[in-house]
C-alpha cells in the first residue's frame, strides 16, 4: 500500500491525543449496523445475501403464526 499522506504530514502528532471509541456510542445510536460472527459471515458474502435470509425468515414466521392462529380457531 502506498503512503499518499503529503510529506509535511507526521502521523505521530495527528494521532497524537485521539481517542479510541470516543464516538461510538453515537455511532452505534444511528445505524443498524449488525456484526456478523466468522462462520456467518461465510454463508452471508453482502448485505443482500443477508437481507434475503432474513425477509425469508420473517415470512416463515408469518406462515407459522398464521397456521398457530387457525389451529387456535379450530
Amino acid at each position: 500500500m502506498d503512503d499518499e499522506l503529503r510529506p509535511e504530514y507526521d502521523l505521530q502528532e495527528l494521532l497524537k491525543g485521539g481517542v479510541r471509541g470516543k464516538y461510538v456510542a453515537r455511532y452505534r445510536a444511528g445505524t443498524n449496523l449488525v456484526l456478523l460472527d466468522p462462520d456467518e459471515a461465510k454463508a452471508f458474502p453482502d448485505e443482500a445475501a443477508v437481507n434475503e435470509a432474513l425477509r425469508l425468515v420473517i415470512q416463515l414466521t408469518e406462515i407459522q403464526h398464521g397456521k398457530e392462529r387457525s389451529a387456535a380457531k379450530a
